[in-house]
């Protein structure tokens, strides 16, 4: 169970591209009345060139995902109102950042450098009361990825889905320990088409979270 304030308290929706994190948000958003903060992909400057040359432009990528989340996070830190969240500033490190490295798309002086700002900015930062990590096969991914059809992500492979997967599965073994974290299985769910799963999520979130939570954001 966490501590609930309702001045700085915020769920943290995470999962890898294409699982519906941002449908989730702007539903849970909806139901309960939290703020939502979504992630900057449709007016990112650099995702476009970034899927067109990953060398060259992922730290480029990064730095921008991590300012841009950093300053979204001190703003609900800051807001007077409940919040959630599309995507946690930890996957941008844990997740992204990682695997750019490993896979010789970001170099070893700019992962170090760009591992430094990030310790050092996340001291500042609270935590996420629950994180809601939504896991998805690798086909299930793709296939949502396709069916949305952003241009700038024509071109993502099913070996970098993969990855990006396993990576996820490292990371929420690790957050476990330090985090409140949900685990839901997003294969079963059509976000998009399914009003059932949000029901079966909110109980998810109600037992997380513990009922002083519940009652004031009139989840009881």
């Amino acid at each position: 169970m966490t501590s609930f304030d309702r001045t700085t308290f915020f769920l943290s929706i995470a999962g890898n591209i294409g699982v519906g994190k941002t449908t989730l948000t702007l539903q849970i958003s909806q139901r309960l009345g939290l703020q939502p903060f979504y992630e900057k992909v449709i007016k990112n400057p650099y995702l476009d060139d970034f899927y067109s040359d990953m060398t060259r432009w992922s730290f480029n990528l990064q730095i921008y995902f991590l300012s841009h989340r950093f300053m979204d996070q001190r703003k609900m830190i800051e807001s007077p109102h409940p919040c959630v969240q599309d995507r946690t500033i930890y996957e941008d490190a844990e997740i992204f950042a990682y695997i750019l490295h490993q896979q010789g798309y970001m170099s070893e002086r700019d992962y170090q450098n760009y591992r430094e700002l990030f310790y050092a900015m996340t001291d500042y930062l609270k935590k996420p009361d629950l994180i809601v990590y939504l896991k998805a096969s690798t086909w299930t991914l793709l296939s949502r990825i396709r069916k949305r059809g952003r241009d700038f992500e024509k071109n993502i492979s099913i070996e970098y889905l993969y990855e990006l997967n396993k990576a996820y599965d490292r990371w929420i073994q690790k957050a476990e320990k330090t985090f409140n974290v949900l685990t839901i299985d997003a294969d079963k769910y059509d976000f998009h088409k399914d009003g059932e799963h949000l029901e079966h999520i909110l109980n998810d979130i109600k037992l997380s979270i513990g009922a002083e939570a519940c009652r004031q954001l009139g989840m009881a």
